[in-house]
């Protein structure tokens, strides 16, 4: 059994590829704009479609996205790159509305998380401390945080 919208997914996917490698031996006119993915980050998301088409999973038809302790060797290997390239693939999975991609690089940033304290998080992330005035000023805006 199909889901539609999974199908007109696809052919969006495959009607995107088969422009962009038209465009690139010059059989159509115009290149297909893409202004917020790269080519070296469109390259690395050609490789996990191209990937997961030739090679699905019985994992690839489960619904439960949320667990963290499923993830293939390949879909593992193919996430160790650096933090910029991991968020710009988020970034590209995003703008292209490829969930299977997006909520692969999205447990790894959840995995990179997972266990650590606030302070080991910034540090993992460049993330500066803020001010006392700024969590003050988070705070009142998120009054929930503060409660147990």
């Amino acid at each position: 059994m199909c889901d539609a919208r999974y199908a007109v997914k696809m052919l969006r996917f495959f009607l995107f590829l088969f422009l962009f490698w038209c465009a690139d031996i010059g059989e159509v006119a115009a290149p297909v704009p893409l202004p917020n993915v790269n080519f070296k980050i469109l390259s690395k998301v050609v490789d996990y479609c191209k990937y997961h088409h030739e090679n699905p999973s019985p994992d690839d038809k489960k619904e439960d996205s949320k667990r963290l302790d499923d993830i293939s060797p390949w879909d593992k290997k193919f996430t160790e790159v650096d933090q910029d390239t991991l968020f710009q693939l988020i970034l590209a999975a995003n703008y292209l509305d490829i969930k299977p991609l997006l909520d692969l690089t999205c447990k790894t940033v959840a995995l990179m998380i997972k266990g650590k304290s606030p302070e080991e998080i910034r540090k993992t992330f460049n993330i500066l401390t803020p001010t006392p005035e700024e969590e003050e000023e988070v705070r009142k805006a998120n009054p929930w945080l503060d409660e147990k």
